[in-house]
């Protein structure tokens, strides 16, 4: 008995796959594709830390321009909070 090649394309989880660099814009986040639970997609942020769920209806891959200018907002995030930038009055 044969498979129907259509079914086995049915199986497969909806939207990007892992690894892929996007952007929830219901959150307003972006975080790269880390695996799929249920209907949502499980994102992390770019530079690491918590997933979050999101829904695969609100999400846009990132072109290289976006992908490039949220790693460098996230470098600089980094180094402000290092030098006690964090931009909170009063905070070291």
């Amino acid at each position: 008995m044969t498979e129907n090649p259509r079914r086995c394309a049915d199986v497969s989880p909806p939207g990007p796959v892992v690894g892929t660099a996007v952007r929830d814009t219901a959150q307003d986040r972006v975080g790269v594709v880390m695996g799929h639970e249920g209907p949502y997609l499980q994102l992390r942020p770019l530079s690491g830390g918590r997933e979050w769920d999101a829904d695969p209806n609100s999400i846009q891959p990132l072109s290289p321009a976006e992908l490039l200018s949220a790693r460098v907002a996230e470098a600089n995030a980094r180094s402000r909070t290092g030098l006690g930038l964090s931009g909170s009055p009063g905070e070291p």
